[in-house]
């Protein structure tokens, strides 16, 4: 029983392997699968929806694209920070629709092989932890892997509706 654990744990982790583009958020460090990412842009004006959930700071007129972009910092109930010349927008895959999301500021694409990614960890059942891909052992750090279109699915209506 144990060694079937230990195989389903490992097969997990190994679905998983390949490239994310890590950011920081908070002073904690995640990462997307970048062939979600479509492009990283510097922070730009967002014209205001009204009625939109507060993370939801608005959309932007991208190459004469109109896309919705929410604040991670907000969605994730962070404390809002200052903008600097480190934040961006991360323009990302999510089905059908493309969503910016802003960041802190973007670290780097990292190569994580399967064997450094850990399963999420288990918070019980009153914190829904299913939008973590895993966790990425980097270092003597940990990278929160996530699933962005998991991020974004309780919201899917209103961004497709700004889109």
């Amino acid at each position: 029983m144990e060694t079937e654990a230990k195989t389903q744990t490992a097969a997990s982790a190994s679905q998983h392997e390949g490239k994310y583009l890590t950011f920081c958020l908070d002073g904690e460090e995640y990462g997307l699968e970048i062939l979600k990412v479509r492009e990283i842009i510097g922070m730009m004006a967002i014209t205001t929806v009204p009625r939109t959930p507060t993370f939801i700071k608005g959309v932007i007129n991208l190459r004469g694209k109109v896309i919705p972009v929410i604040d991670l910092r907000t969605k994730f109930g962070l404390a809002e920070a200052e903008r600097t010349d480190e934040t961006c927008i991360i323009v990302v895959d999510v089905g059908d629709v493309e969503v910016g999301v802003v960041v802190d500021r973007v670290s780097e694409v990292r190569d994580i092989p399967g064997g450094d990614i850990d399963d999420p960890p288990s918070f019980g059942t009153t914190v829904d932890a299913s939008f973590i891909l895993g966790m990425g052992k980097i270092k003597e750090k940990v990278t929160i892997l996530l699933d962005i279109t998991r991020v974004l699915a309780q919201d899917a209506d209103v961004l497709n509706d700004l889109a």
